[in-house]
């Protein structure tokens, strides 16, 4: 790879590394469920069909699949929406809500060192796909994300939490 292309690729997944970790225009997943009281995590505001819980688990459960289908080949997708929303209303403890949030972090870091790695082309298509590559799969995560804080953002309101 020459210079130019190298430094391109330098500025591209440093672009993605900012819209994945969020801020910027949108106010980060780690803000957005912070200090949530424990209580208020599992409540679904009037007629809203899930809860703070549903929506953090649901991220959690997509980016780690997004993950896993850009790392292993043998890639076995998940069945819609079942398998991608928590098959509980709320967290089963504090250490349940803890560990959901800490994967989120590792997963969206494990993503970015996969960025970050430079014999991964962003844009080669992967062998096991129908033509997604790196860099589809970081916009996608970071707009899954930030769709579903804002919908968090909009619970904690109507719960008066924000």
């Amino acid at each position: 790879m020459n210079s130019s292309a190298q430094q391109d690729r330098k500025a591209t997944v440093k672009a993605l590394t900012e819209l994945l970790n969020g801020g910027h225009a949108h106010v980060t997943f780690e803000d957005a469920v912070k200090d949530v009281p424990a209580a208020q995590r599992c409540i679904r505001a009037k007629e809203l069909p899930y809860s703070i819980w549903e929506l953090v688990e649901h991220i959690r459960i997509t980016q780690w699949d997004i993950l896993e289908f850009s790392t292993n080949p043998e890639y076995r997708e998940l069945s819609w929406p079942d398998d991608y929303w928590p098959g509980t209303e709320k967290p089963a403890d504090e250490a349940a809500w803890e560990k959901t949030i800490a994967q989120i972090r590792q997963d969206r870091e494990k993503f970015i060192a996969l960025l970050k790695k430079p014999e991964n082309d962003l844009y080669t298509p992967f062998a096991h796909g129908n033509g997604q590559n790196l860099i589809r799969e970081a916009m996608l995560i970071a707009d899954h994300t930030s769709y579903h804080t804002g919908q968090i953002i909009l619970v904690r309101r109507l719960l008066g939490i924000w």
